[in-house]
């Protein structure tokens, strides 16, 4: 497995260990060690770092004017096309990728809990600040629900991040790399790995991700309407 190269073979590893997976995930020792174990998760497919920077994300940016411009947005949107740090904001790439929140919302449709969730709020659900030097034993032990994965960011300040991982079900993955943009990959790749659904407040950011840049399942995703209508911005 952390051989070959043949996304056919991958896949089909990717389905024959998913019970082995579940059991290294619960295992305290064994959890920090998945993509050590099966590295080539992580090259299936591998489109979001050759496609962000480059091609998406100006196009974000553009989008982005069309929108009720809050203050949160605006701080997003500066950020975003600034090539220097920003001091407690997340860095471009990061930022970038929160603009997209704010574009492609949560939607009130299947919510448990009543009222619509806003895009600053449903942020949350894709990545968290912890300060360097406070603990992430204590952050896996303040949740109180299992939820889907998402990217724990730990640094001085967001736009000084030394550290990600990937929480899911209170344990802390640590990400193989640094750059923001190849853990995001890594966690849009960790709902393959271990087979939990879109967090429901980032459907949409997951569906037009998985679509647009990852080309997965294209014809048979059931879209938004809001995410077709994106998408098909993005690709003209």
């Amino acid at each position: 497995m952390k051989h070959s190269a043949d996304e056919a073979i991958v896949k089909e590893k990717m389905k024959q260990t998913f019970t082995y997976r579940q059991k290294m995930l619960h295992d305290p020792v064994k959890s920090s060690e998945i993509f050590t174990a099966f590295p080539r998760f992580l090259d299936i497919p591998g489109m979001f770092l050759e496609k962000c920077p480059t091609v998406y994300k100006k196009k974000v940016l553009d989008q982005s004017r069309g929108l009720t411009q809050t203050g949160d947005l605006q701080g997003l949107v500066q950020n975003a096309g600034s090539t220097t740090e920003v001091e407690n904001g997340w860095d471009s790439d990061m930022s970038s990728l929160m603009v997209l929140v704010h574009l492609l919302p949560p939607s009130s449709q299947g919510r448990k809990r009543p009222g619509k969730l806003s895009a600053r709020q449903a942020s949350e659900h894709l990545v968290k600040f912890l300060k360097t030097g406070t603990s992430i034993q204590g952050h896996l032990d303040s949740i109180m629900e299992s939820r889907q994965p998402y990217l724990l960011a730990v640094g001085t300040q967001r736009s000084v991040i030394h550290k990600y991982f990937i929480v899911i079900d209170k344990h802390a993955i640590p990400c193989k790399s640094p750059d923001c943009l190849a853990c995001i990959d890594e966690l849009f790749k960790a709902h393959f790995v271990f087979g939990p659904s879109y967090n429901q407040d980032l459907l949409n950011v997951y569906n037009f991700m998985q679509t647009t840049i990852y080309e997965i399942d294209v014809e048979t995703t059931k879209m938004n309407p809001r995410v077709a209508e994106l998408r098909a911005r993005m690709l003209n």
